[in-house]
């Protein structure tokens, strides 16, 4: 099974990005992979904005990436593009950190017109990342996520039609790349 990395890039506490990347995360943990979740609100931000890969929590969450199968990357939308949050951590991180990895996208946010920001803004950074194979991401309204009452956190049918083919899609991939990793030992 993949040892698999949640990224999740929303500066709030209560946060409908952490909700949905956590639901995903509980959705492929069920598969028996290894699922780690980064709060990326949770690293030093003395250390985030001064990009000090030498602190011990910054150097921490960077191994876990380099050492991760699969990551999936978690943000907000916000003025068309993801969040600060995650691209100082992103520029952190070696040239090639996701060389080999499979890597969905998630994004949320609260208007359609931000469709499109997976594609325009963060798909062009994982790939210079190196990731491997990007699976097809998902960009979900907030109003489709409950995050406060304990309840289904997709509280739209489609949407959860939606993010169980998105992981269906991410499954696929991380079961071909396991396949390849195993023809090469």
């Amino acid at each position: 099974m993949a040892r698999i990395l949640i990224l999740t890039g929303s500066p709030s506490l209560r946060s409908r990005t952490s909700a949905l990347a956590l639901h995903v995360g509980d959705e492929l943990a069920l598969d028996g992979h290894s699922v780690e979740v980064i709060h990326l609100r949770g690293l030093p931000a003395a250390a985030l904005l001064s990009a000090d890969t030498a602190d011990p929590e910054i150097a921490a969450a960077v191994r876990a990436v380099i050492a991760a199968d699969a990551v999936v990357v978690a943000t907000p939308i916000y003025k068309a593009s993801y969040s600060g949050l995650l691209k100082v951590f992103l520029d952190l991180l070696p040239q090639r950190a996701l060389d080999g990895k499979v890597v969905l996208p998630l994004a949320t946010g609260g208007t359609v017109a931000h469709l499109l920001a997976i594609d325009y803004g963060l798909r062009p950074v994982l790939v210079s990342l190196g990731a491997a194979h990007i699976t097809a991401g998902r960009f979900v309204l907030d109003t489709h996520i409950d995050h406060l009452t304990g309840g289904p956190v997709l509280v739209d049918g489609t949407t959860r039609d939606c993010i169980t083919r998105t992981v269906a899609g991410f499954r696929a991939a991380l079961g071909i790349a396991e396949a390849d990793a195993l023809a090469s030992a």
